[in-house]
């Protein structure tokens, strides 16, 4: 079933919609740890989950055996991450037509971050340049199996933040307006990138829909689990971290325990935000 139905189902019901996105693990133990875990997880009952595909394709075979154990031995709803980095458009179909055969009908389509030692994404040949043309290639190959996902950022993406740390009112207008067309072209969900600033989040979806984006954009909620992985993350994605959020995890960012309950208190804190705005739909 799409991820899409799932949620204009429970807008009918009134009901709210989560779901939780999992890395594949470097090592065949980690990978047994991440099904434990799942299935633990997966009694809470949430609308789907979604598994990431490593930079540069690095994870493609496991994140293709994990999206299958997935939906259909854990038989949770699965929505697998797909990258255009490395990938030809063989490959692409390739994991397409698999994940196909194994039932699943969700995918989120991502341009995909440089693999690892390159600073920028470069175009491979006879591969796509960015999360568009996947959409399109999906759309005009697929018809409408695939339920299509898309990023949204509500800084704007990282690569066009600068160093100052805020994209300029013309950029982040830019990056609006290429969101509007990954939507036109056929996605029919928006999950966004990882947010600290749930004011800025909200800002975000009214200026998607004054552009008249009317599909669900569903916020990407990464709970802090430890300060230094809070740290790597967050530099990584250029993210705006409000001031109060610093000044308590100063106080505390040697205290791993604490930095975790803090983590889950804020999380939980941004979720009633979002939730009393109207927004019932939540990605963690």
């Amino acid at each position: 079933m799409k991820v899409i139905e799932k949620i204009q189902e429970s807008v009918k019901d009134d009901r709210v919609v989560f779901s939780f996105e999992f890395f594949p693990p470097k090592t065949e133990d980690g990978v047994d740890n991440l099904f434990e875990r799942m299935e633990r997880m997966v009694s809470h009952n949430p609308s789907f989950c979604d598994i990431t595909w490593g930079a540069g394709g690095s994870t493609a075979d496991l994140t293709l055996e994990i999206s299958n154990r997935m939906q259909n031995m854990v038989c949770v709803e699965t929505m697998m991450h797909l990258t255009c980095t490395n990938m030809p458009v063989e490959k692409i179909d390739n994991a397409l037509e698999t994940i196909k055969s194994n039932g699943i009908q969700n995918v989120l389509a991502l341009r995909g971050d440089p693999p690892h030692g390159q600073d920028k994404f470069v175009q491979v040949e006879g591969g796509f340049a960015c999360a568009l043309d996947l959409v399109k290639h999906m759309r005009a190959k697929y018809g409408d199996y695939f339920g299509i996902t898309v990023a949204g950022y509500p800084e704007a993406h990282p690569d066009v933040i600068p160093a100052t740390g805020l994209a300029t009112l013309e950029t982040y207008e830019n990056e609006l307006a290429y969101l509007k067309q990954k939507v036109d072209a056929g996605a029919d969900l928006i999950v966004t990138q990882l947010f600290y600033d749930t004011d800025n989040f909200l800002k975000f979806v009214s200026d998607c829909r004054q552009i008249g984006i009317t599909c669900p954009i569903v916020p990407g909620i990464m709970p802090i689990n430890n300060y230094k992985g809070f740290l790597r993350m967050t530099g990584f994605c250029k993210t705006r971290i409000p001031a109060e959020i610093t000044a308590a995890l100063e106080l505390i960012k040697d205290n791993e325990e604490a930095v975790k309950a803090y983590g889950i208190h804020l999380g939980t804190e941004m979720c009633k935000k979002i939730m009393a705005s109207g927004i019932k739909t939540l990605h963690l």
